[in-house]
């Protein structure tokens, strides 16, 4: 298969990718969040084809992303008022509603459960390619299963070209970090994979608790032991452990961190990351890329700072990585 590169800028290749999304095509589109490998919803055989191009089983649940909160009930059923509340707070956003399936809805949609999830994207290329091809689109991030999540085009066709029609270019993703997945399916709102948005910004919202499990079973995009990962070892260390090892490192480990104490000790293939959370979560994949790609063969990441605002951060480098020990 022949993957096109094709440009957000240009209306004619716009129109393109829209044009391969209502033929059954799979085209990775640009996010808010991460790219995403895009195939209409409701046409069972190209959803399928996401998991054969991705390697992803396929009882690990799409995302569908939606043009607007009017398509929620083509979708979903027994809609909670929750969900409207938080779509018109979040939406368009990096928010993920889990809800009960229309009946209409392709198990093959969400890995053979009775749920879906739903997101109104924060990105303009992305809303107007759903508004342009007139289809809700099943998009997880646009890379081979657990490995890093793509934030630009340039990630994507590196890892995907040859399984996939089309890679549209809508520059680098400006969030970094997954969707927060909020569960309102069962009446009571739970966050089953942390995100951008915070539960306490949802309990402010909804003015009642939004709980997060420390653990929970529940199949959702993104909820297995490893994911995210780079092709090279990460080790994840706190500040002190990061301190007393960098001495003695090898030449070929790479650090990543944020602490200014440490920066007398780092070499020029190593990476400082911002301080404040929002521009860390924004660098964080393309760093950890960017230091796949590099000659180096171990990666050593100082722990960010702990608390809710960071709890996203934390939950994928955990899955991406090991504590060091």
């Amino acid at each position: 298969m022949k993957t096109l590169r094709l440009t957000s800028e240009s209306s004619s290749e716009l129109s393109q990718a829209a044009r391969i999304l209502q033929a059954g095509g799979l085209v990775a589109v640009p996010t808010e969040t991460v790219y995403g490998l895009a195939a209409d919803a409701a046409d069972e055989k190209a959803v399928s084809a996401i998991f054969t191009a991705k390697g992803r089983p396929s009882d690990h649940p799409l995302i569908v992303h939606v043009s607007g909160v009017d398509q929620l009930a083509q979708w979903a059923t027994d809609i909670p008022a929750e969900a409207y509340l938080l779509a018109e707070a979040f939406w368009p956003g990096p928010l993920t509603l889990l809800l009960k399936k229309h009946p209409q809805v392709s198990s093959v949609v969400t890995g053979g459960l009775d749920t879906i999830g739903l997101r109104n994207p924060a990105h303009p290329v992305l809303l107007g390619l759903l508004k342009k091809a007139q289809l809700g689109v099943a998009a997880p991030s646009a890379n081979p299963y657990k490995k890093l999540s793509p934030t630009t085009a340039d990630q994507v066709y590196a890892s995907l070209s040859g399984k996939v029609d089309a890679v549209l270019d809508g520059g680098p993703c400006a969030v970094g970090i997954e969707s927060t997945i909020v569960d309102l399916s069962t009446g009571n709102a739970t966050v089953l994979r942390p995100g951008p948005i915070t539960a306490a910004q949802m309990t402010e919202v909804l003015g009642q608790s939004v709980t997060t499990p420390t653990e929970h079973t529940v199949a959702v995009p993104g909820n297995v032991e490893a994911h995210y990962q780079p092709g090279k070892p990460l080790c994840l260390m706190t500040t002190e452990q990061l301190k007393e090892q960098i001495t003695d490192r090898d030449s070929e480990v790479a650090c990543v961190y944020y602490s200014q104490s440490l920066a007398d000790s780092m070499n020029t293939q190593d990476i400082k990351m911002p301080k404040d959370k929002a521009s860390y979560a924004q660098a964080l994949y393309d760093t950890l890329y960017q230091l796949d790609q590099s000659e180096g063969k171990e990666i050593w990441l100082e722990l960010p700072p702990v608390g809710e605002a960071w709890s996203d951060v934390h939950d994928r480098l955990k899955r991406a990585g090991r504590f060091w020990s």
